[in-house]
This record gives C-alpha cells, structure tokens and sequence, in this order.
C-alpha cells in the first residue's frame, strides 16, 4: 500500500521566544544565531528532501524553510499559523501572573483564551481543518513526501490530534528547528485520522561503529547557545 511521509518541523530561534515570551502572530524574524544554529544542523544531520514544502506565512518559518531546502518553493498556508495569544502576546508568564485569566488558560481550562486571543478550541480546529486539506491534496496529487514548517504549538496540537503513538501535546514538544517525521496510509487515515510517528529530526547519519565521524557530536549542541 502506498506511504505518505511529512516531514514536521519547528521552525528556528528567535531573539524572542528565547527571552520566554509568548509570540504567535507577531512577524518576528530569526535570530543570528537562530540562521547558525539551523546552518549548524543541516551540515552536520539530515533533514529529508520533500517534494513539496508548506509553511506558515510569518517570517521564523519561511526563513527557516529557505535554509532548509533552497532549492524547493514554499506554500505559505496562513492556517498553518501559530497561536493567537491576544492581550498575551510579547509578554512572559512573569509578566502575566497577576492576569485574571492567565491562570485558568494556562490550566487548559474549557472555554477560556486570552482577551482579543483566539481559544484552544478555535487553534485546534484552524490548524487541524489545514492539516487535513494538505493530506487530502498529497492524496489527490500522488506526491508522497512533503515538509511542513511551523511552530511547535502547531505540531504538537496536530501530533496529540492524529499521531499513533498517541500522547498529550506537553509530550510532543521540540527544540527549535527539530521535528518529527509521520507515515500516512490512505487505510490509516480513512479509518481513523491517524498517522504514524516513527523518528525525530534532524536524522543522525548511521554509519558503521568503526566509522562513526559523528561519534563525538551530540544533538543538543546545535540546540541552544
């Protein structure tokens, strides 16, 4: 039976959300160091080559996308968004621990969002109706790897929604421009929405234990300054 493989990626570090504030819709770029680390990652790990990639329209992960795979264009899809913290956004949980809400979102309590936000509901349903329209076009296309560039709230709300192993958001969460990869069945996916998980990226090359030049390297290097 055929496999559809994608390729889920976070996009990379911005001065930002580093500092541990909450950005979702707010165009920020990626960090100095955010480009190296990924230039870092891709030279020394593998990320596979789609034959398509999709992203969010903000500028973190088209960036990302260009370094990844400048020789693939990019499908900006705006539902591939991050969050919409509302009153939230461009501030840290220090900031907002006296917010009457901030509490009772955090807590994932039903029905409660940030002021001006968007819920977890309305997130989940925004990004899981995209998720379903580009397994739907692969399907209808016969292209069968794809990379998607998001964010890591997107990721781990579709991975907690549709991944075999299943398992909470909190257990899906990744470094910055790491990810995981999915397989797809027409079968699995018509019987139940579900995919599934079966590595990390980026991927460390395997070579024979006698030959292992990457013997020394360990991933979380490239992962945070």
């Amino acid at each position: 039976m055929k496999s559809y493989y994608i390729y889920f990626i976070r996009n990379g570090m911005t001065a930002e959300i580093n500092e541990g504030q909450y950005i979702g819709h707010t165009d920020v770029p990626l960090s100095e160091a955010g480009e190296k680390q990924l230039l870092q990652m891709k030279e020394s790990y593998e990320y596979p080559e789609p034959e398509v990639v999709f992203t969010s329209p903000l500028k973190r992960c088209v960036r990302t996308a260009q370094l990844l795979y400048p020789d693939t264009d990019c499908i900006p899809m705006r539902d591939l968004m991050e969050y919409d913290f509302g009153e939230f956004e461009g501030k840290t949980a220090q900031e907002l621990e006296e917010h009457p809400v901030f509490a009772r979102w955090l807590a994932g309590e039903p029905g409660v969002q940030p002021p001006f936000g968007e819920s977890n509901e309305d997130f989940q349903r925004r990004v899981c109706g995209c998720f379903c329209k580009i397994v739907e076009g692969l399907f209808k296309t016969g292209m069968t790897k794809a990379a998607i560039v998001t964010h890591g709230g997107v990721i781990s709300t579709l991975l907690s929604c549709y991944g075999l192993p299943e398992a909470p958001m909190h257990e899906w969460m990744m470094p910055d421009g790491c990810g995981y990869c999915v397989r797809i069945t027409p079968m699995l996916w018509s019987g139940g929405q579900k995919m599934e998980v079966f590595d990390e990226l980026p991927i460390v090359p395997r070579v024979p234990e006698d030959e292992d030049i990457f013997k020394d390297f360990h991933v979380e290097d490239f992962l945070y300054d």
